[in-house]
């Protein structure tokens, strides 16, 4: 069966459009109809597969099903007519929402307008009774209605590497506007060919200035997003949640665990320090990154010729960073990604129809980036127009676009607005943004003035931990969404590596129990030694010898141990990345300092925007329980009662 999705655009009307993947929007009350009238329905609506030749006549049958369903609905009991639709529901306001049991607003929530037994007629003795078998009736109906639809659940959904997963709980449906940024966000370049290019411009510059690159060649495997550039050492490092370094490396190299530790060993990462390190936020990081290890190598090497000055880590790291400006600022980069957008874009067919989507919600699209308008409209279009129906252009998506905005910036502080007039990009002077409008730099509480929306009130979805998702929250209150690519790759990654954890904290715990024996014993003979009893049967049955000889196998058998669990620990998340192991993990149960960042300033986290196909416009995400160090017991301790 072909995927289906269900939406609500308008409440009584039907819309369905040709697209690369067959898809339906039914109207509300049809959904709640057929959850209603499962168990008495001799006919179950059903949606065979069809190729996109046949979609005009499934449009026609599925329209003139629909509307039989309607006309025997809207019959009541007594044979009169009873209110569908628009005529039944109503939407909670802006001016009248309330605050849910979980603090969310509940505007944009749909309500009943007659009273709610009466508008179900023979509907009525299914919701009669105790709430609790009443909710498990209709859930056990609904996720019958789902299934027979072919939809993905929200919770399947969830759990795949396509789920869109929550830290803070958020109410899509009390959302008024949703700003998108676009590069790596509506927009994904293949890494390889876009930063690898970035990275030859960058090494150009750098042999103009005279440093050695020769011999020198774009490896992305070397860095991964969520390190930090440590300029005065020449470090790479990756830390835990807390900011203590686990992985580091000098240069291209490895360091070892004892390295890490006289290093780093007594402080920690602040990034507020950004005299020190930098964050690597995003895929535009990867190539700064890799250049500036490989030219710590060659200062290292003594490369460097004398004639550029007494150089040390943090004069290289400007170097570089200077080097990669020019490659985006002469615009020679971004020249040749737009006569040839084919070789560096991965379209997204997926991406502007789940844009459409809330749009036809109510949402108000918006598009806000630091890219200039000749770039992001021809990357816009390469991306966007084809996938769209009925001849629509990307500028038809959004209700306001902001090129050049200049974030973060964009949400701190205001700058000059100017209105792009013309294709060519002629720009002229204003002083308040349109819906619908083209426009240059501006700021963030324009927007919101401008479309009469507030803090959390708007979505801001973006790639960027800093500047678009941190910012954004921090001096706006804007709900934010983080787009992390890699997650696809990182949760097949976790799934195929469950063997290796699983034997992993096996040998952890056969560990932990010989440790223990092996200090009870060890405590025991310290007693002994000053005359003290020994407190244990154990060591009290055990004369001196036998104490000592325990003592020994143990004591082989856990340095064995830890022989075993070091090495499975430095390959732990290899099937990611071999040098820094997972993403989102510093060590076997800690979380890096990325994952922190993005749980700290991100609601919502994904690996794609076309992800929001997979759920609707007025879904409710809801934060999942947060496990604590104290939680194991009590859990056990409820299953043992």
């Amino acid at each position: 069966m072909s995927n289906f999705s269900v939406n609500v655009p308008q409440l009584s009307s039907l819309y369905s459009t040709q697209t690369p993947k067959v898809r339906m929007n039914l109207c509300v009350d049809q959904v709640f109809d057929k959850m209603l009238m499962w168990r008495g329905m001799s006919t179950k609506m059903r949606f065979p597969s069809c190729s996109n030749a046949e979609l005009p006549d499934l449009r026609k049958r599925s329209k003139r099903r629909s509307l039989r369903m309607i006309k025997c609905r809207a019959a009541g009991a007594d044979g009169g007519r009873v209110a569908v639709g628009d005529d039944v529901f109503s939407v909670t306001t802006s001016s009248k929402y309330e605050v849910d049991y979980l603090g969310q607003s509940t505007k944009g929530d749909l309500n009943l307008k007659l009273d709610p037994l009466q508008s179900f007629g023979d509907g009525q003795a299914t919701l009669e009774g105790p709430i609790e078998e009443v909710a498990r009736t209709e859930a056990q109906a609904a996720e019958n209605l789902i299934r027979e639809l072919g939809i993905q659940g929200p919770f399947s959904a969830q759990h795949s590497p396509r789920g869109i997963f929550c830290s803070r709980t958020l109410n899509l449906r009390s959302i008024s506007a949703i700003g998108y940024d676009m590069d790596y966000t509506l927009m994904h370049y293949n890494v390889m060919a876009w930063e690898g290019k970035a990275y030859d411009y960058c090494m150009e510059n750098l042999k103009s200035m005279g440093f050695p690159v020769d011999g020198l060649a774009f490896d992305p495997e070397l860095v991964i997003r969520g390190l930090m550039i440590d300029k005065e050492k020449g470090n790479l490092v990756k830390a835990d949640r807390f900011g203590y370094v686990k992985r580091a490396m000098h240069g291209t190299k490895i360091l070892s665990n004892k390295a890490v530790s006289e290093i780093y060993g007594r402080e920690l990462v602040d990034l507020r320090n950004q005299s020190r390190w930098e964050f690597l936020n995003t895929f535009f990081s990867v190539s700064e990154a890799l250049a500036y290890a490989q030219m710590v190598d060659r200062l290292d090497d003594g490369f460097i010729s004398a004639d550029l000055g007494t150089l040390d880590y943090k004069g290289l790291y400007k170097a570089v960073a200077k080097a990669l400006f020019r490659a985006h600022v002469e615009g020679q980069l971004k020249s040749e990604i737009m006569s040839k957008p084919e070789l560096f874009v991965e379209p997204d067919p997926e991406l502007p129809l789940a844009l459409l989507d809330q749009k036809e919600a109510g949402k108000k699209l918006l598009l806000i980036t630091n890219s200039d308008y000749h770039y992001t409209d021809k990357m816009m279009k390469h991306s966007f127009n084809k996938f769209l129906p009925n001849d629509m252009d990307w500028r038809d998506l959004f209700d306001m676009v902001i090129v050049s905005a200049r974030k973060p910036e964009f949400f701190q502080m205001s700058h000059p607005l100017y209105e792009v007039v013309t294709g060519e990009g002629l720009m002229r002077p204003c002083f308040k943004a349109e819906t619908g409008g083209l426009y240059s730099g501006g700021s963030a509480q324009m927007i919101e003035s401008s479309l009469n929306v507030h803090g959390d009130e708007i979505l801001y979805v973006g790639d960027h931990i800093y500047t678009d998702v941190s910012v954004s929250k921090v001096h706006l209150r804007w709900r934010t969404a983080l787009i992390c690519r890699e997650l696809e790759e990182e949760y097949m990654a976790l799934i195929g590596s469950r063997g290796h954890r699983e034997e992993l904290i096996e040998l952890i715990n056969q560990k932990e129990v010989v440790g223990d024996l092996f200090n009870q014993l060890r405590l025991a003979l310290q007693r002994r030694s000053k005359g003290r009893p020994a407190q244990t049967l154990a060591a009290t049955n055990l004369d001196d010898q036998e104490l000592t000889e325990t003592m020994q196998k143990l004591l082989i058998v856990m340095q064995r141990l830890d022989d075993k669990i070091g090495l499975m620990l430095e390959t732990d998340g290899e099937l990611f990345n071999k040098r820094w192991g997972f993403l989102s993990r510093a060590g076997l149960w800690d979380k890096s300092h990325l994952m922190r960042q993005i749980e700290k300033y991100a609601d919502i986290y994904t690996s794609r925007v076309s992800n929001f196909l997979n759920y609707t416009p007025f879904m409710y995400f809801r934060s999942q329980e947060q496990s604590l160090a104290h939680d194991s017991p009590l859990q056990d301790a409820g299953m043992e009662n």
